[in-house]
């Protein structure tokens, strides 16, 4: 059991909500009763002033592409490869839900470079 778990970019990648909550009860689940505590980051929806531009209206569901570039000391014909990796986007309250429906209780929470936080604990 630990005092302390963290969860950053990680849960915001399982496809259903189902998923979602099964993955932040395992995270629940490794703390010490009373005292454990865990820290949760996920991608916010709301980041209309970043480079990427998504808000409120806009899918949660989406596929991001990851540019796998090459090793500048090799030569090569090869062009990079690009891959899409999934990401749900948290929309303001919803991680807070995920965690409620885990067996959590939020101790504090807040919004930080286009991701949302949630300190949690597990309830007795």
């Amino acid at each position: 059991m630990f005092d302390f778990a963290i969860s950053i970019a990680v849960i915001h990648h399982l496809s259903t909500s189902a998923r979602r909550i099964q993955a932040i009860k395992a995270v629940l689940d490794t703390l010490k009763h009373s005292i454990g505590q865990a820290l949760f980051f996920v991608w916010a929806l709301e980041q209309k002033s970043s480079r990427r531009g998504w808000d409120k209206g806009d899918d949660q569901d989406q596929l991001v592409p990851w540019v796998l570039k090459l090793d500048k000391n090799k030569k090569s014909e090869e062009k990079p490869t690009t891959h899409h990796r999934y990401y749900h986007l948290y929309k303001q309250d919803e991680l807070e839900q995920d965690i409620r429906a885990a067996g959590g209780e939020i101790v504090r929470n807040g919004y930080d470079r286009d991701n949302w936080w949630c300190v949690a604990r597990k309830l007795e």
